[in-house]
């Protein structure tokens, strides 16, 4: 895990700022909470819990608090959720959420549950395990499932999308992710995912531009191997995808 003190400051600013909303509890998941962060790459996925109802004095000072952090160096990286005790419950409840440096409301799924309870990194407060409620296995795979049928599958008929790093990315590491939940009910890391891409079936060429991404320097790619990324991605994940969720829904 690569983390240096812009991550651990950043993280301390945002303690010290959520003081006065008084949290029961804060939490990292993703690839903070999973070991495998890399600054400056990795999003710092965060959980808080609020002592309190979601007010619109609620929703007016996490947007100041967001506001004071703007000057720090990894900011845009910070995503937040929050959730008070009495609304941790219940994967299709929306909550309030910070990121891509705005406010809007999202669940926090399935997977994220699942993480929280698995390795969830504890900030502050309470454990993950004394607020929310355990994920069924059938829950975690039915989302699993959707996901991949429902929004992934649609995404790879829409070729604009893979030019870009991040659908490449996103795309061939959640499929590889998904197929070991949905075979073996476990989670696993985005760089175990790219160590099992290859034995999937995954273009070796891609998987490899991902990991220089990822974990080394990997330069200014040329348009043409953009173009050719994005064919030989979506020409993999479509079958890929039909047949994982034929197998399992």
């Amino acid at each position: 895990m690569t983390r240096s003190d812009a991550t651990d400051r950043l993280l301390d600013r945002f303690l010290t700022e959520l003081r006065d909303l008084a949290p029961v509890a804060v939490w990292a998941h993703g690839s903070l909470g999973g070991g495998d962060y890399q600054e400056g790459r990795s999003d710092l996925d965060l959980i808080a819990v609020l002592n309190g109802p979601i007010t619109a004095r609620t929703v007016w000072r996490v947007a100041r608090l967001h506001a004071r952090l703007r000057a720090e160096p990894l900011v845009d990286k910070l995503h937040c959720s929050y959730l008070t005790p009495g609304t941790a419950g219940g994967a299709e409840r929306r909550h309030l959420t910070w990121a891509h440096e705005r406010l809007f409301k999202r669940p926090v799924t399935p997977v994220t549950r699942r993480e929280l309870h698995t390795f969830g990194l504890v900030l502050h407060g309470e454990p993950p395990t004394s607020l929310l409620p355990p994920v069924p296995d059938r829950e975690l795979a039915g989302f699993v499932v959707r996901d991949q049928r429902d929004f992934w599958r649609r995404q790879v008929d829409r070729a604009a999308n893979w030019t870009q790093d991040v659908w490449v990315d996103l795309g061939l590491v959640t499929y590889a992710r998904a197929a070991v939940t949905l075979k073996e009910g476990r989670l696993i890391t985005k760089r175990e995912a790219l160590d099992l891409l290859p034995g999937l079936g995954a273009p070796g060429e891609v998987v490899e531009d991902i990991r220089r991404r990822r974990y080394g320097d990997p330069g200014a790619p040329s348009g043409e191997w953009t173009a050719r990324r994005g064919e030989l991605t979506r020409d993999y994940l479509g079958p890929a995808i039909d047949a994982l969720v034929q197998e399992h829904a």
